[in-house]
């Protein structure tokens, strides 16, 4: 989910493009979370949150610096105002805005503060992301809710209205639904965030070639590294991949010393199922917790301009998250798939799904010992998944299609993508 301030556009539909719309937004969010407050809040989480801020001094004194520090101009100015929306926004479901969408309301609010040295270290504190936890599992309680379909409509901010159908056209087309129902079908925001492709819209390519890797994800190519270190120092500028700390120092780690990774980050308009790459045998399935809103260190400079060297990690657009998309691999909360491919010159593979602030849930649909196939469901992102990585072994030697899928282009689902060259 890259995002840019600062005058910049947002790539992925996640949040307004341009500052002064999210300004905006915030300060219309702030403006209905005040007229609706009484004495308390409505969601316990809320107090309990509050009370962790009010009762530690060190976390008192974080949230306090993160809004003073924070460069994004923005009305919500410290954690009362904060939240009071947050209150707000997880008893609602997000709503379509104009050409774009605030699909990541917390976001929009922490963009700035999260940014700071304060906010690193606010959200890389295991009891402010516990308490964080809480109120996103709330909010995902109400996102399954049929309460949570009244922005599924053909109104102006619906997800079928004018400004949404141009976003994502032949709807009905594309994905299953019914446009004759109330909601097009779909009984929650989640039913409609996680719906399906109609049959035959992405068929598998290259079906019985095993030397052949598929898309996993509806995606956007963000990096390729080769020669992926057991340990690296993943929090410098570049972001290298630190193989042990992205599976979790699993046992299995080590088998991929020197190996490649491959990341490409998911649209909030996209498609949200992950499917198998190869044929195979799923050997271990892991779901790792971790933080939710925590920024690399150099994703902290949001004041300079970024002009990529040759030992930058590349990407679509670095800045911001976007800058930290290959360091989150490594600490927020995700789900690994190994899967023994049948090809024995690719071998043990990982599939990383990483979840990426919000909800961040990654909702598995395989067991250990079960057979799979190219094309596959393997499982699924609930409104907050955004980016993942393909793990492979040295003695693989995968190579990728850059020349028809480069750096920042969209690679569909299922899609020959890459291959084995040992």
């Amino acid at each position: 989910m890259p995002l840019f301030v600062h005058g910049h556009h947002v790539a992925g539909h996640w949040l307004p493009r341009n500052d002064e719309k999210l300004r905006k937004w915030c300060g219309r969010k702030l403006e209905r979370a005040q007229r609706h407050r009484s004495d308390g809040y409505k969601h316990p989480v809320i107090q309990e949150f509050r009370d962790l801020i009010e009762s530690d001094p060190t976390i008192y004194m974080g949230f306090t610096q993160m809004f003073a520090a924070s460069t994004v101009p923005n009305p919500i100015d410290d954690y009362k105002k904060m939240l009071s929306i947050f209150d707000l926004i997880i008893g609602e479901a997000p709503e379509f805005q104009e050409s774009t969408v605030v699909a990541i309301p917390i976001t929009a609010i922490l963009l700035g503060p999260m940014n700071t040295q304060a906010g690193f270290a606010m959200f890389s504190n295991p009891r402010v992301n516990h308490v964080v936890k809480k109120m996103l599992d709330v909010w995902h309680k109400f996102l399954v809710s049929k309460d949570s379909a009244y922005v599924l409509s053909t109104e102006d901010n619906g997800w079928f209205g004018p400004a949404a159908k141009e976003a994502i056209p032949n709807f009905a087309e594309t994905f299953k639904c019914d446009p004759g129902a109330p909601h097009f079908g779909f009984d929650s925001w989640d039913h409609f965030f996680i719906r399906e492709f109609c049959d035959g819209v992405r068929e598998v390519e290259l079906p019985t070639e095993n030397r052949i890797i598929n898309s996993v994800c509806e995606s956007t190519v963000f990096r390729i590294q080769h020669n992926a270190s057991e340990r690296d120092q993943f929090w410098i500028k570049g972001h290298p991949y630190s193989l042990t700390h992205m599976l979790n120092n699993d046992e299995l780690s080590s088998q991929f010393i020197g190996g490649t990774v491959y990341q490409a980050f998911l649209s909030a308009l996209s498609y949200h199922h992950f499917h198998s790459p190869v044929d195979g045998v799923i050997t271990k399935v892991v779901l790792v917790p971790g933080t939710y809103y925590l920024q690399a260190i150099d994703a902290l400079e949001t004041n300079q301009t970024h002009v990529p060297t040759s030992g930058d990690a590349p990407g679509p657009a670095p800045d911001l998250l976007d800058k930290s998309q290959d360091f989150i691999t490594q600490v927020a909360a995700r789900g690994l798939v190994f899967i023994e491919a049948d090809n024995p010159k690719i071998g043990l593979m990982c599939f990383i799904a990483v979840g990426m602030v919000e909800v961040s849930t990654v909702d598995f649909r395989v067991q250990p010992g079960q057979r799979v196939k190219k094309g596959d469901h393997l499982g699924m992102f609930h409104f907050g998944g955004s980016t993942h990585c393909l793990v492979f072994k040295k003695d693989a030697q995968m190579v990728f299609d850059e020349t028809k899928y480069p750096i920042g282009t969209k690679v569909p689902v299922k899609a020959a993508f890459g291959y084995t060259n040992a």
